[in-house]
């Protein structure tokens, strides 16, 4: 089996990947410079310095954590204020778990060090950050001079130069991880807006040219028979020949709307499968896309109606977070599968939600729908012999 991955599908998961990378780094890193500090403090503190520490890195990491996972859900929008309430407390904790830290390493570097990277991993608004984070850098690198002047040459809080630059350095990578992070964040609903947009267009453009077609055999039909209304009393062969005329006026419309209709289901069957999937997206799940490289040659106009009927039978009766669409040629047929978990309140999937249409329509082509419930998912197989058409 030959599959490409779609770029929409890659792109999407890559948002994710790009979120846990930002997020895992910036605990690593904390976790870190918590652990060196603490294991100095265990090899040449006192009883209770050891505890102090002990709380304050517990508290400190804890707070990181939350205040990522805040990060994370917390929405965009400046004038949205919204969820922005509740991550005072987080920051309350990581600030007070920083002072324990500074107290038990006799350090206001650590205190205000790490006091900071709780700051800086707040989602501030456009503008604030940038000075947040330079204001808070030039007091980390004030601190460090005033510890450094005040401690004795062999203090163990301030020896070297690697352990204070580690901790000067971690609120501002910080900072700037999560500001790349709000890059790709935006220009991946940027990504969704125009997929939305791009689908709304083409239902606009679909229901003019249905208008025009409509409204004007429409028009055509009501006078047709009007005229037959009125003729009928005087000239009874005329009034006929208008409903005649109507009559082919009636089969002219459903020869356009066939038209119409023929037209828009002449997409590609590739494009076809990428709209499904960027409509099952733009609900809310989670969807891997899988389509073979000559998918071009597949009958488009028996498997793309199928397409469609299974991605409305995902969204009416899936309720889940996942789907999963492939096209693949095997042995001489083209083999479409569906597949999408489900939330138990979900409503069940039988005839009523399309599978017999599937199945006459494959059917008719020499074709045959396997339709299976494995644990919480359910798949749809469609397998239909090469070079068929509808």
């Amino acid at each position: 089996m030959a599959g490409v991955s779609t770029s929409t599908a890659t792109y999407a998961r890559d948002v994710r990947v790009t979120w846990w990378y930002t997020a895992s780094s910036i605990v690593f890193l904390h976790v870190f410079a918590v652990f060196i500090w603490s294991f100095v403090v265990v090899l040449e503190g006192t009883t209770i310095e050891i505890v102090l520490n002990l709380v304050g890195a517990v508290g400190s990491v804890a707070s990181a954590v939350l205040l990522l996972v805040h990060y994370r859900r917390e929405p965009v929008d400046d004038g949205e204020d919204t969820g922005r309430r509740p991550v005072w407390p987080l920051v309350l904790l990581g600030v007070v778990s920083a002072a324990l830290m500074g107290v038990s390493t006799a350090s206001l570097l650590v205190g205000v060090g790490f006091a900071a990277q709780a700051l800086c991993l707040v989602r501030w608004r456009h503008g604030i950050r940038l000075r947040l984070v330079a204001l808070l850098f030039i007091m980390i690198v004030a601190v460090w001079s005033v510890d450094a002047a005040r401690l004795q040459p062999d203090g163990y809080a301030v020896s070297g130069f690697a352990l204070p630059l580690f901790v000067a350095m971690l609120p501002p990578l910080s900072a700037t991880s999560l500001w790349w992070w709000d890059i790709v964040r935006e220009l991946d609903r940027a990504r969704r807006a125009e997929g939305r947009l791009a689908a709304a267009q083409e239902r606009l453009r679909l229901a003019g040219d249905l208008h025009d077609l409509q409204g004007h055999h429409l028009q055509v039909i009501a006078l047709q028979l009007e005229l037959a209304q009125k003729m009928m009393a005087r000239d009874p062969d005329a009034a006929a020949e208008q409903v005649r005329a109507a009559r082919a006026s009636v089969d002219e419309a459903r020869r356009g709307t066939r038209d119409l209709a023929a037209r828009f289901r002449g997409v590609p069957l590739p494009d076809e499968l990428a709209n499904a999937a960027d409509l099952l997206r733009a609900a809310g799940l989670t969807v891997d896309l899988l389509v073979d490289i000559e998918a071009s040659h597949a009958p488009a106009d028996v498997l793309g109606p199928v397409v469609r009927e299974s991605t409305t039978n995902v969204l009416k009766h899936g309720g889940g977070v996942s789907a999963s669409l492939s096209l693949a040629r095997h042995e001489g047929a083209w083999v479409l599968v569906v597949e999408n978990d489900s939330r138990p309140a979900a409503s069940p999937v039988g005839d009523g939600a399309g599978l017999s249409g599937i199945a006459e329509r494959v059917g008719a082509v020499g074709g045959t729908v396997d339709a299976t419930r494995l644990g919480d998912r359910f798949r749809v197989t469609v397998r239909v012999p090469e070079g068929v058409t509808a």
